[in-house]
């Protein structure tokens, strides 16, 4: 199975493609994520265009099955964080 690009990996690609120096695209990343983070718990939702949304969405109570037993047990209610690709990056991917 092929392994994905490390943090130092598309820190190096992408101050070769831009002309900025590790430091400064580091720093643009970490900007960018903090600013998705906060959207995404402040609005519901954050759209990096090209690439997707971040949502926060709420997940109901419900029934699941003990996988060892088989016995019933009820899962609550919780709220996670989803990622929706954007059709542009399926259509350049697939």
């Amino acid at each position: 199975m092929a392994k994905g690009m490390t943090k130092s990996e598309v820190l190096n690609a992408l101050a070769e493609k831009t002309g900025k120096t590790r430091k400064e695209v580091a720093e643009f990343l970490d900007a960018v994520a903090n600013l998705a983070y906060a959207e995404a718990k402040n609005s519901g939702e954050f759209t990096l265009p090209g690439l997707g949304k971040l949502l926060k969405k709420h997940r109901d109570a419900r029934m699941g099955r003990n996988p060892a037993t088989g016995e019933q047990i009820k899962i609550p209610a919780k709220t996670v964080v989803k990622f929706r690709v954007a059709k542009a990056a399926k259509d350049a991917i697939l």
